[in-house]
């Protein structure tokens, strides 16, 4: 039976969360975006300092997320953070993109990058297969495998946070070796020449086109390709604020989601950087660039593998997205039950069920997630992702100053290191990453700019319909 008093067990410790920050940002994003960022830039040093500062940019709006994770120590996470900060408004349009775009999205795109590297080896699961077709779509055993994967984590994610908790530390725990293993055996497999070459012009910066010459960009193009290439490094390096939308799971959040946040980007960071060093130190860079549909990983682990290589990269894929969506799915559905709870989403994603989980949250994302695994339009919708979360993580991030400024007496268990300094220069990163792909990567922009604004009537229909005391989108 259901209810809306139950509470959230605090069952979760400090690696239980350093995990899932660390599961749920790994996922298919380091295992391809190498190559679209290598023919945005078109060298060696490049790739890595855009990666160095993705990097950057991700540990230092984490440790900033720690302040307001120690003072709002309870599910919703980031949209408790812009509620709070600005106002009820503001959280909703997170609250409405996370939902439509930023995480089911991200949740389909995950799953079906699972089925593709399955068909690697199972073809009979081949994303170019037809099973049946309904009008103009076609649906592959890929999408269907994909769905079924989203519904089973969806479904075990309802029977409580122990069973997410024990699937998400083990997977993890797993996606992380396999990827020292590639780290190790990469670099073991250097081919000098290779490196040298890679490394000889590193800081010529251009498009590197498929005959390989390398088209120079003039004036402040080189900056819209940097922003261009960080496209794919942030994207892989999203979602580590899901611990903090089970802030109410964790012991001792006030300490432990902060430190976790803390911890699980700088492993990831470190591991992201040394698997570029493997593709660098195996692969040329016009094979990085133009790898078979942008499979660089598989590319890189035949090098370093042989043939073998293909098996054990699929192996290590299908193991990291499946890690990666058990920890978006366990996540995302404790922002709807905060939501439900301020009445700006479906009433029942506001209950537990006996398990002392939001299960009608958890089966509502399924359910779209598993839309946009049908649709096709996933990868359209991912297109938008690393605009749309940037600008929400900057809003965040501001948040810290404007509290600071509004509740200068509240209690701070956890203070940003370096403040203010340390969140001025990712706001200022933050900034310019998003005014670049406005000005020269516009369709990154406009999808994920109508999505936000589709929030506006919505969020004043939740108004008006609570003037009546009814909850948005009543389910009944």
């Amino acid at each position: 039976m259901e209810s809306e008093n139950k509470s959230f067990k605090p069952s979760l410790g400090l690696t239980d969360a350093t995990m899932i920050v660390a599961g749920s940002m790994i996922g298919s994003g380091i295992f391809i975006v190498a190559s679209d960022m290598m023919r945005n830039v078109g060298s060696a040093g490049w790739l890595i300092l855009v990666w160095i500062i993705t990097g950057f940019m991700t540990i230092a709006a984490a440790v900033s997320y720690g302040e307001l994770s120690a003072m709002f120590p309870k599910a919703g996470g980031q949209y408790v953070y812009l509620k709070e900060a600005y106002n009820p408004l503001i959280g909703f349009l997170y609250g409405w993109s996370f939902f439509a775009v930023i995480q089911t999205g991200t949740i389909a795109a995950v799953g079906v990058a699972f089925s593709k590297f399955t068909a690697y080896l199972f073809p009979q699961v081949s994303e170019d297969i037809v099973l049946f077709s309904v009008g103009s779509l076609h649906i592959s055993p890929a999408q269907v495998l994909s769905i079924v994967i989203i519904v089973f984590l969806t479904f075990l994610n309802t029977k409580g946070i122990k069973n997410g908790k024990l699937v998400q530390t083990f997977f993890t725990t797993v996606k992380l070796l396999s990827l020292f293993g590639l780290i190790i055996f990469g670099l073991m497999a250097i081919k000098e020449n290779v490196w040298q070459a890679n490394w000889q012009n590193a800081w010529n910066i251009g498009h590197l086109n498929a005959d390989g010459t390398v088209t120079k960009y003039a004036g402040l193009a080189v900056l819209g390709a940097i922003a261009a290439a960080m496209v794919g490094s942030v994207f892989s390096s999203v979602a580590w604020e899901n611990v903090t939308f089970i802030a109410g799971e964790i012991k001792n959040p006030k300490r432990n989601v902060g430190l976790s946040l803390f911890l699980g980007t700088l492993i990831v960071t470190i591991i992201y950087l040394a698997v570029n060093y493997v593709y660098l130190a195996v692969l040329p860079l016009h094979d990085i660039a133009y790898a078979a549909k942008d499979r660089v990983a598989v590319a890189a682990s035949q090098q370093a593998f042989g043939r073998i290589g293909t098996i054990i990269i699929a192996l290590m894929i299908m193991i990291s997205t499946f890690g990666c969506n058990n920890g978006l799915i366990l996540s995302g559905a404790r922002v709807y039950h905060t939501m439900a709870k301020d009445r700006l989403f479906f009433k029942k994603a506001g209950t537990l069920n006996k398990n002392s989980v939001p299960e009608y949250g958890l089966w509502i994302q399924c359910i779209f997630a598993s839309l946009l695994c049908l649709s096709g339009k996933y990868g359209d919708l991912l297109d938008m992702v690393s605009f749309v979360v940037v600008l929400f993580y900057m809003l965040t991030i501001i948040g810290v100053f404007i509290l600071r400024k509004k509740r200068p007496n509240a209690e701070r268990p956890y203070k940003t290191p370096l403040y203010p300094v340390l969140p001025a220069i990712y706001v200022l990163l933050a900034a310019a990453f998003c005014l670049l792909l406005i000005f020269y990567k516009q369709n990154y922009v406009i999808g994920g700019l109508v999505i936000v604004a589709l929030g506006f009537p919505l969020y004043y229909i939740a108004m008006k319909n609570q003037k009546k005391s009814k909850p948005l989108m009543d389910d009944k």
